[in-house]
């Protein structure tokens, strides 16, 4: 059962009944390596596109005989996320539509279980401090091709608790493709259709916020892009920041997000022009990376784009640390950065040289802060699989739980030995 949008001036009148509870709490719900700067309750909403089952219902009830209010009850369910340091304890309530709210004998405190991009703990922490991980060239999947950067479809990766997805686009015949460095050697179709893909799963989880890395370096102006997004739907759903640049301390919280109704988050790298499209967010105003594509196993955590940047223009932004590992293959006239396939169990692992656990925490003591976002190359790869999970979990100080990874896998046909086959290969052919 969902709320009517009409419903909301209603909610919003029974919220100051809310409020008369502030000065009761409970302390120490949640300490995690991420700052919690806020500690808020956000009233929300099922919205039209959730086909989740309604959450369980919470009333917003009076303290006192003082605070007594009329109510009018609906059928429809509204769903609390709590979340942060300060989780209120609210009185399960009775109410019909001409009656005074009257409290329930066993007054229970309230905590959220609805996760917010997969933990409660999340639901009251900022866009800002939540450290999530991100697909490398998410749609480049295909058997057999070494230019290939993930075994799981875009679906899998949702499922899988990927809530970035990053992918390089050209123009072809006047229409945005998702293409490998050049269209003549891993063109994967249109962005729209890849799109599309993305706005059905988006609509079917609710409480989820996921994030779209574009990379333009065609240089494609931005205009360019609205068709497609508006065509497969993603539109409605796109996140507009409230103001031009966001700072680290302007993100809103994941449940404000979620209570939005605009849950996908779209930077661009190149060419993003906010001033006429606010919602194609300019990547490097408001995120710096560390070296990308790297060839270096010791993942450095220095910054390489923008270049330049102050430390305090650093702080102010969130960053993305890049750990897929690449072999640079020159062949003749052939220079092609490809996955290290061979060493993606050390590469994705919590610990050890090269893992994605130690340049995490080299970062965050580097920078006083953990890297927003993770980007790896063949994510479902670990030891056990899923590795790449555990590590965001313990920069976020939550308990990963998931099951990992997709039931099929196109790098299978990438295993160590296979790769070398095929880079040989290719020498041969070419020489």
């Amino acid at each position: 059962m969902k709320w009517p949008l009409a419903l909301a001036p209603a909610v919003a009148l029974l919220l100051p009944l809310v409020g008369a509870l502030n000065d009761i709490t409970i302390d120490g719900i949640i300490t995690a390596t991420h700052a919690d700067h806020l500690s808020s309750l956000t009233q929300t909403l099922s919205h039209s596109e959730a086909n989740d089952p309604a959450p369980t219902a919470i009333d917003p009830v009076s303290s006192s005989s003082d605070n007594a209010s009329t109510v009018t009850s609906v059928s429809d369910s509204v769903t609390m996320l709590l979340g942060g340091q300060h989780t209120k304890l609210l009185t399960n309530i009775t109410a019909n539509s001409t009656s005074t709210p009257t409290p329930s004998p066993s007054p229970s405190p309230i905590i959220n279980t609805q996760p917010c991009n997969g933990h409660p703990e999340f639901c009251s922490r900022r866009y800002s401090n939540v450290s999530i991980i991100a697909a490398h060239n998410s749609p480049f999947v295909k058997s057999g091709n070494v230019a290939a950067n993930q075994a799981l479809d875009v679906e899998s990766q949702l499922d899988d608790g990927i809530r970035m997805l990053q992918f390089q686009t050209h123009l072809v015949n006047n229409t945005i493709h998702l293409c490998h460095t050049n269209c003549d050697i891993f063109n994967v179709g249109p962005l729209e259709n890849y799109l599309a893909r993305v706005t059905q799963w988006v609509r079917t989880h609710p409480y989820d916020v996921v994030t779209i890395m574009i990379g333009n370096p065609d240089y494609i102006p931005p205009g360019k892009f609205v068709d497609p997004v508006q065509r497969s739907g993603l539109m409605d759903l796109v996140f507009t920041p409230s103001k031009i640049p966001m700072t680290r301390e302007d993100w809103p919280t994941l449940s404000g997000i979620i209570f939005s109704g605009k849950r996908v988050v779209a930077f661009m790298d190149y060419e993003a022009n906010q001033t006429a499209y606010p919602w194609l967010i300019e990547e490097f105003a408001h995120v710096w990376e560390t070296p990308f594509s790297p060839t270096d196993p010791t993942f450095p955590c220095t910054l390489q784009r923008p270049p330049g940047l102050s430390r305090p223009d650093m702080d102010a932004r969130l960053y993305m640390a890049n750990h897929n590992l690449n072999l640079n293959i020159n062949l003749a006239n052939l220079n092609l950065l490809i996955p290290n396939t061979a060493s993606l169990v050390e590469t994705n692992a919590v610990s050890g040289p090269s893992s994605l656990g130690l340049m995490a925490n080299q970062c965050t003591t580097q920078w006083h802060y953990p890297p927003n976002f993770l980007l790896v190359d063949y994510y479902n790869y670990g030891k056990p699989n899923g590795t790449v999970f555990e590590v965001a979990a313990q920069l976020n100080n939550v308990t990963y739980e998931g099951h990992c990874c997709g039931s099929t896998s196109a790098a299978g046909s990438l295993q160590p030995w296979k790769l070398h086959y095929i880079v040989g290969l290719l020498i041969l052919v070419l020489f």
